[in-house]
């Protein structure tokens, strides 16, 4: 079976001006990132619809009561990086000053590379990547971007539950996987949409985006 993508990223593209969506998910699924094989999942023990992005990273669980802004900047946009890495910083900054008003701990953006043990990347949620904001050292925004010539999309989660339900999906679950699933979500750092309405603000100006294909 070919799962249906997330978006029509070919209409995506065509759009001329900056623009962001806030998805709210009506029930759970699971996204595939764009280089992975669906026959990591066994859909004998997971009845969940599945859905493909064209970002990098691992499988993410989406839910009810995620916290999700995906913005499209089209090349000719101040806030368009030619650097990949650094459109993913940009946004981890935006979310970094969003949540300073709620927590209590420590804000860091992830500005290296892909860290953590390759294996575990099969789930998002498992590992480091460039622009990841984590509260506290764990991991509370995770971040995947999808780059062509006409702009880059840049999807961003603080997901509402824990991921250990993808584990039960996987055809196998590498060892040391559900130790390293130890992230936050938007109850544990006792969010609502307020923060979202905040990253927007620091966020600049935006069109509304089209909303993904759930």
């Amino acid at each position: 079976m070919t799962e249906p993508e997330l978006y029509d990223y070919d209409d995506l593209r065509r759009h001329t001006v900056a623009a962001v969506t806030v998805a709210r998910p009506g029930d759970s699924a699971l996204v595939l990132g764009s280089s992975q094989s669906a026959e990591i999942l066994d859909p004998a023990r997971c009845e969940m619809p599945r859905r493909r992005r064209r970002g990098g990273g691992g499988v993410v669980l989406v839910s009810p009561g995620d916290l999700w802004v995906d913005w499209w900047i089209p090349a000719d946009d101040s806030r368009w990086r030619g650097d990949a890495r650094a459109s993913s910083q940009l946004v981890g900054e935006w979310w970094a000053s969003a949540l300073a008003p709620y927590v209590e701990e420590p804000i860091v953006v992830h500005r290296g590379g892909l860290e953590g043990d390759a294996s575990h990347r099969v789930v998002c949620f498992a590992g480091r990547g460039p622009g990841e904001v984590f509260v506290g050292g764990r991991k509370a925004v995770g971040v995947t971007q999808w780059r062509v010539r006409e702009g880059v999309f840049l999807s961003s989660m603080i997901p509402a539950r824990d991921s250990h339900d993808v584990l039960d999906c996987l055809r196998e679950v590498p060892a040391g996987l559900a130790a390293s699933l130890d992230h936050h979500t938007v109850g544990s750092l006792a969010l609502d949409d307020v923060v979202v309405e905040r990253v927007l603000a620091v966020s600049g100006d935006w069109a509304t985006g089209p909303l993904p294909n759930l």
